[in-house]
């Protein structure tokens, strides 16, 4: 990709929002390498792919020859960014924001290049600069540049005055002061002239390049005007109106400790055949080409679910790695072929974490064991036994994989890992049997 071809990349993928000067940007991209930056604040030791928008933004400027900086907000974290909040939110401590900014940096780390050359990636923390500020000295030559009559409008600020029951403290109203500094910090000391993000942080990302126009002024005749930029990413939706970003288990995490890489996988491949398309224009590096013709398959025969399985396997890897991708697809094939006896302990819960789970003494299993049929009504995976037997005899229900008769005893010799039994009735009933 070249640096004239950021814009057009951004705009075919659904990723362009906004910019405050279109034409000037543009201009300004062509005209040799620039550096951008993305803010990101700590309020979790990892970031949700709701995060990874602004990431894929520096990526993408990565790509096209700049230079991207990850902004880690171990200084504007102690604060908390109002904007989508419709609550004062709780501030953190100094060790948990300093935890948080450490935990996130793998994610940066395995995203973007930092490799040495006039493009690496460069990831610093705003508490270096932002802590050294004295506060006389930030009212006086920062705060002189702000107009409470403009910020009140804002729509992080203006819609919390209006609600008398929240409000919003002094401390989250100079947010946007410091998020502007932010801007002017990194323009100064870094060279940066445009910040990006999502669409909630225009109001921040407007008051930083007017800080940089108000501060930077020319100095000489015939000096040029520092140029400063911004641009926003939409906020991503379910085309149900659903909360992008959720599963039944909770929000979708960028990092395995908090979201499994089978979770991963399985997150994506459960996408909506309305939003697949939208989904990997906007989150996978898939060419057009690829992507046209995944779109045109999945017009055509929309059950293959070849184009959920592209966005899901490229995520995986991409977040993840090869061999994390490998397993979960294995995993997902197991899950839906029933042949999970070759699975790993981690890798086997993880592909039965949604079904129903019931635990058991070992020694129900010894003798002649467990008369499967028993268990199928036990268990609630068949209403009688009579009905367990039917589903038996036409090869319908499943121990570990392997179809079972209605004769069948689960025994010792049926564990996994010598702790599971995993019964199937038909394509999708599970349950999971842990003895100890």
């Amino acid at each position: 990709m070249t640096s004239c071809a950021f814009l057009d990349e951004l705009r075919w993928r659904g990723l362009l929002h906004q910019t405050t000067d279109d034409a000037g940007l543009a201009s300004h991209l062509a005209s040799g390498m620039r550096t951008a930056y993305v803010g990101f604040d700590p309020t979790a030791d990892s970031l949700t792919i709701g995060n990874f928008i602004p990431i894929k933004l520096l990526m993408h400027f990565q790509h096209a020859g700049h230079r991207p900086i990850a902004v880690l907000g171990g200084g504007t974290g102690l604060i908390g960014d109002p904007s989508g909040k419709s609550a004062e939110r709780q501030l953190l401590t100094r060790d948990i924001v300093e935890h948080n900014v450490r935990s996130q940096r793998r994610i940066f780390e395995r995203l973007l290049d930092f490799s040495p050359g006039e493009r690496a990636a460069s990831m610093v923390n705003n508490l270096d600069w932002l802590g050294a500020l004295p506060f006389i000295d930030v009212l006086r030559d920062v705060g002189k540049h702000f107009s409470v009559n403009a910020m009140i409008q804002r729509d992080s600020v203006r819609d919390r005055l209006n609600q008398r029951e929240q409000g919003i403290s002094y401390t989250e109203f100079s947010y946007m002061i410091l998020q502007a500094y932010d801007f002017l910090h990194l323009h100064q000391g870094y060279g940066v002239t445009l910040q990006m993000g999502g669409s909630d942080q225009w109001g921040n990302i407007v008051s930083g390049c007017d800080l940089i126009r108000r501060i930077c002024r020319p100095t000489a005749q015939g000096a040029e005007q520092a140029e400063s930029f911004g641009l926003t990413a939409p906020l991503v939706t379910r085309s149900d109106g659903g909360k992008f970003g959720k599963s039944e288990a909770g929000a979708i995490w960028l990092s395995a400790d908090r979201t499994s890489p089978y979770a991963f996988y399985q997150f994506w491949l459960n996408t909506a055949d309305e939003d697949v398309v939208r989904y990997l224009k906007l989150f996978t590096f898939l060419s057009q080409d690829e992507i046209s013709a995944l779109a045109d398959e999945h017009e055509r025969n929309a059950g293959a679910r070849a184009a959920h399985r592209a966005l899901a396997r490229h995520m995986t890897q991409l977040l993840h790695g090869d061999g994390e991708r490998m397993q979960a697809e294995a995993a997902a094939q197991a899950l839906f072929s029933g042949d999970i006896a070759g699975l790993s302990p981690s890798t086997l819960r993880e592909a039965l974490a949604s079904a129903p789970t019931s635990q058991h003494a070992l020694s129900r299993l010894s003798g002649e064991g467990l008369l499967l049929l028993d268990v199928l009504v036990e268990t609630a995976l068949c209403k009688s036994k009579r009905e367990a037997r039917e589903f038996a005899q036409t090869g319908a229900v499943l121990v570990n994989g392997r179809k079972a008769s209605a004769e069948d005893r689960l025994t010792t010799t049926d564990l996994l890992h010598g702790e599971f039994i995993a019964l199937r009735r038909g394509k999708k009933n599970w349950h999971l049997l842990r003895f100890a």
